[in-house]
């Protein structure tokens, strides 16, 4: 014949469980949710509800600029010239100084601002590059592009976002490429902003 043991895992029981009674809310937060239920007709649950909301929306109306100052406090800020050039300093350098009438030496890439690749003078694969040779004036060079050289040292690197009043104002001024197809391709975004990264070889 069966026998039938006694549950050895009380806990596990199929009876149901006596239910606990809930913890007694706050006198201050009852006499908010009363005064909540008297004046919007809504229950005591969706009361709390409410309040915890208004309390995550009171964290989200921090402003943007202090959220990002407390998440990324180490992160890279622009600095904007009169000419209406925003650049930043990536690498230093520690040769001589390049100033204004100065013959450089550098390379560069140029982008569009949403990040599309127009002009380099270092090969992407296989990383020959061909240096250009200007002197800093207005005259030779785009000012935009001489605003952001000019104070730079040799060996240095800087990202700068040229806007169209101070780049391609004129075909004839440099840099652009000799080749006629990515010569066109740069020429065609000359109304547009172009970010440039540049690295200072040489100050001649």
């Amino acid at each position: 014949p069966h026998v039938k043991f006694p549950n050895p895992f009380p806990c596990a029981s199929p009876s149901p469980s006596p239910r606990r009674p809930h913890p007694p809310e706050p006198k201050a937060t009852r006499s908010t949710c009363r005064g909540l239920r008297a004046v919007c007709g809504v229950s005591g649950r969706r009361a709390v509800s409410g309040m915890a909301l208004l309390g995550a929306a009171n964290l989200l109306a921090v402003p943007m600029a202090a959220q990002a100052a407390m998440l990324e406090p180490d992160v890279i800020r622009y600095r904007k010239l009169d000419s209406g050039v925003k650049l930043e300093d990536v690498v230093d350098g520690e040769g001589p100084v390049a100033r204004e009438g100065d013959l450089v030496q550098f390379n560069y890439v140029c982008r569009r601002a949403n990040g599309y690749f127009v002009h380099s003078t270092v090969n992407q694969f296989s990383g020959e590059s061909k240096p250009v040779t200007l002197r800093l004036d207005v005259q030779e060079m785009i000012r935009g592009l001489k605003d952001v050289i000019i104070g730079m040292k040799a060996g240095g690197k800087r990202r700068a976002l040229i806007p169209p009043e101070v780049g391609y104002i004129e075909e004839s001024l440099q840099p652009v490429p000799e080749e006629f197809g990515p010569r066109r391709s740069l020429l065609s975004h000359a109304k547009e902003p172009l970010v440039f990264e540049v690295q200072l070889l040489k100050v001649l």
